[in-house]
């Protein structure tokens, strides 16, 4: 077998120095246009790749971002993850993609694998890091953000939207459109999302004096929230209104209320969703939703990364972004 071309091989065919070629494939380094034209041209005709594997072991990096995610189901997640990965891309960083059976998995199993490939930071999206491996990771000097969820340990980054503001204008919405009877399909209880649009919610409607007409977790299940549908509109003294922790519920919520119990969408039953993502706006559904502000989440979370990992700035951040009320039909658009 033809032994594999090297460095060396590529160097001599451009006429460059064998640092020339380390440099034309790292992203970032400094490289004229010229001498990468070269490098490239002669790596393609040789069918040089660079070992990538070999280059962590010398540099100590591996350029790789784990990512720990506990459902894909929920649309929010497939579009910001590929956000995510285009953004390190453009970095020079890849993802490595562990999942986790459910919210409540422990991840702690996954995360010692991460710490084995030894990748360069950790993102958590849907998913919690218990304080043991946190601390773990802390003294491997892997950065953790939390891209979605917060956790009361200060010492962790985290980016969410402003889920308790999105809550509140939620709330504020429902009322001005003339709503006292509003239920609320929550998310996952144990999810610091799930508590803090409930928080929200529940705070907006106080402000009103008003108290929600029913409240149900929907674990962020079709399923779960599809029953809890039934449970609270499938009864004559049912609420006019309902506030669904995420869209994913929503459109199941819809779907309930319209083909298994008969009832219009406004008319009988204002629905409002959380996240904004691309089948909310489908004329199937043209939910009313918060949206999720994903590219400047995925930024500052890509931010936060690579302030950890190549400008050595271990100050965690907690940043909040928040993001506007999206009117569709699936509101009154003027009060009743």
């Amino acid at each position: 077998m033809k032994p594999a071309p090297t460095s060396t091989d590529v160097a001599r065919r451009a006429g460059v120095s064998q640092s020339a070629v380390s440099r034309a494939f790292t992203p970032g380094a400094s490289v004229s246009p010229r001498t990468l034209a070269k490098v490239r041209a002669a790596a393609e005709e040789l069918g040089y790749r660079p070992n990538v594997i070999a280059r962590s072991l010398i540099t100590g990096r591996s350029r790789i971002i784990g990512l720990v995610v506990a459902y894909l189901h929920n649309q929010f997640y497939p579009d910001a993850l590929e956000k995510l990965s285009n953004a390190l891309q453009a970095r020079g960083y890849h993802l490595l993609i562990f999942t986790v059976s459910n919210a409540e998995a422990d991840v702690d199993p996954v995360l010692e694998q991460l710490l084995d490939y030894r990748v360069d930071g950790i993102v958590m999206a849907s998913a919690s890091i218990s304080n043991r491996l946190a601390a773990r990771c802390e003294a491997a000097g892997i950065p953790v953000v939390l891209f979605n969820r917060h956790q009361d340990a200060r010492h962790l980054s985290s980016v969410t939207s402003d889920n308790l503001a999105g809550a509140w204008r939620v709330a504020d919405h429902l009322v001005a459109r003339g709503h006292t009877s509003i239920a609320h399909i929550a998310g996952w209880g144990g999810s610091s999302t799930g508590r803090d649009r409930a928080a929200g919610f529940h705070a907006g409607l106080a402000a009103h004096g008003l108290e929600p007409a029913a409240v149900i977790d929907g674990l962020y299940d079709r399923d779960a929230a599809s029953a809890a549908t039934r449970a609270i509109f499938g009864r004559p003294d049912r609420p006019d209104a309902v506030f669904v922790g995420n869209d994913h519920m929503a459109f199941a919520v819809m779907d309930t209320l319209r083909f298994e119990l008969g009832l219009r969408v406004p008319e009988d039953v204002a629905v409002v969703g959380y996240d904004d993502v691309p089948l909310a706006a489908w004329p199937a559904y043209d939910l009313t939703t918060v949206r999720q502000p994903s590219r400047r989440m995925v930024d500052a979370t890509v931010d936060a990364l690579m302030a950890r990992i190549e400008e050595g700035d271990a100050a965690p951040r907690q940043v909040r972004i928040d993001g506007p009320l999206i009117l569709r039909g699936s509101t009154r658009r003027t009060p009743r």
